[in-house]
C-alpha cells in the first residue's frame, strides 16, 4: 500500500526529480530569487524550507543532513553563514511565490519564487508599517494634546486680545481729549448769541 506517500512527481522519474529540486533549490540559495512553472515552485518550497530551518542550528549534523539534499558545497556554506542569520528570528515562511504571465511556448502557468526577508521592497513596507504604540492610551493622550494645544491658542488669542486694547486705549484717550474741546467751543457760542439776544 502506497497511504501517505502522495509527492509531486512534475512528469519525472525520482532520481530526476531529486536532482532537479536540489540543483533548484541551490539556484534559489545562490540568486535569491528564481522564475519557473507555478507546479515546480510549489514543490520547491516544500523541498528548500526544512533545509532553511535545519540551517538555523549550525552544527556538523545539520549541515550534513543539508549537504545530502543539496549536493553543493558552496551552496550549505552560503546557507548556513548569510541565509541562517537573516532568518533567525523568522518562524517559517521563508519563501515567497508571486505568479507571472503565462508561458508563450506551452502556456505554461509561470511564477518567481524568492527568499522573503532578501527582497527590499516588501521589507522597507513592513518595516515602516510596524508602530509600538497600543490604543489604550492613545485617546487620552489626544485628548490631552488636543486640550494643551487649544490652551495654547487660548493664551495666543488673549495676548492679542490685550495688544489690541493696548493699541486702542491711546487711540482712545487721543478721541477722548479732543471731544471736549470740540463740545466746549459749541458750548461757548451758544451762550454768546444768548447773551446777544438778551441785549
Amino acid at each position: 500500500m502506497r497511504h501517505g506517500k502522495k509527492v509531486d512527481k512534475l512528469g519525472r522519474t525520482d532520481s530526476h526529480r531529486k536532482a532537479m529540486l536540489a540543483n533548484m533549490a541551490t539556484s534559489l540559495i545562490r540568486h535569491k530569487r528564481i522564475t519557473t512553472t507555478l507546479a515546480k515552485a510549489k514543490a520547491l518550497r516544500k523541498y528548500v524550507e526544512p533545509l532553511i530551518t535545519k540551517s538555523k542550528s549550525d552544527t556538523t549534523h545539520s549541515r550534513r543532513t543539508v549537504f545530502a539534499y543539496l549536493k553543493d558545497k558552496e551552496a550549505v556554506t552560503i546557507l548556513f553563514r548569510e541565509i541562517s542569520e537573516k532568518v533567525a528570528s523568522r518562524p517559517g515562511g521563508y519563501t515567497r511565490i508571486i505568479k507571472l504571465e503565462n508561458r508563450l511556448g506551452d502556456n505554461a502557468e509561470m511564477a518567481f519564487i524568492e527568499l522573503v526577508d532578501y527582497n527590499e521592497i516588501y521589507g522597507q513596507t513592513a518595516k515602516t508599517e510596524k508602530k509600538a504604540t497600543r490604543r489604550r492610551g492613545s485617546s487620552k493622550k489626544k485628548a490631552t494634546e488636543k486640550s494643551a494645544e487649544g490652551a495654547v491658542a487660548e493664551e495666543a488669542d488673549v495676548a492679542e486680545v490685550t495688544e489690541e486694547v493696548k493699541e486702542e486705549a491711546p487711540k482712545a484717550e487721543a478721541t477722548a481729549e479732543e471731544t471736549p474741546a470740540a463740545e466746549e467751543a459749541p458750548a461757548k457760542e451758544e451762550s454768546s448769541e444768548t447773551e446777544e439776544k438778551k441785549d
